[in-house]
């Protein structure tokens, strides 16, 4: 397995793996010019985040995307994962593990960077487990939100 930032080649499959996380995760059926142009933006624009993804041969079997973060407190930026799939039939693999440990050995080898966060379903348990095993905690905060319609 290979951990690497994607590339446009890559957004047919980031494009297919976000319309199924949605509709598996919350039930969602995103409308596919939107997603499309969201997927598109963030590669035309470097300062929203970045996309990696886990590659088995020449398959994509998982993918996340990172944003920013400034922190005033740790004068650094932390890096928020988003947007995580991994494909049906390579769950149970560690292909998100091995997503993580690559983001977290991005994180240990840039000064500027000062963590990682994510935000994850409070009924996800699996995912909580997992998170959980790598050292991460849900410990120090909730999340709030308003988004506009």
């Amino acid at each position: 397995m290979l951990v690497r930032e994607a590339t446009v080649a890559d957004i047919s499959w980031l494009i297919d793996f976000q319309l199924k996380m949605a509709l598996e995760t919350e039930n969602i059926q995103l409308e596919i010019s939107t997603l499309t142009q969201g997927v598109n933006r963030l590669f035309k624009d470097p300062t929203k985040g970045k996309y990696y993804v886990a590659e088995e041969g020449k398959e994509i079997i998982g993918c996340l995307m990172t944003t920013y973060e400034w922190s005033d407190w740790r004068c650094g930026t932390v890096l928020w994962i988003q947007s995580v799939y991994v494909s049906e039939n390579s769950r149970g693999k560690k292909v998100y593990s091995s997503m993580y440990r690559h983001i977290h050995a991005l994180v240990i080898d840039d000064p500027d960077l000062k963590g990682i966060r994510l935000y994850v379903d409070k009924s996800n348990a699996s995912a909580k487990d997992v998170y959980h095993k790598l050292g991460m905690n849900g410990e120090h905060y909730g999340v709030f939100e308003w988004m506009k319609e």
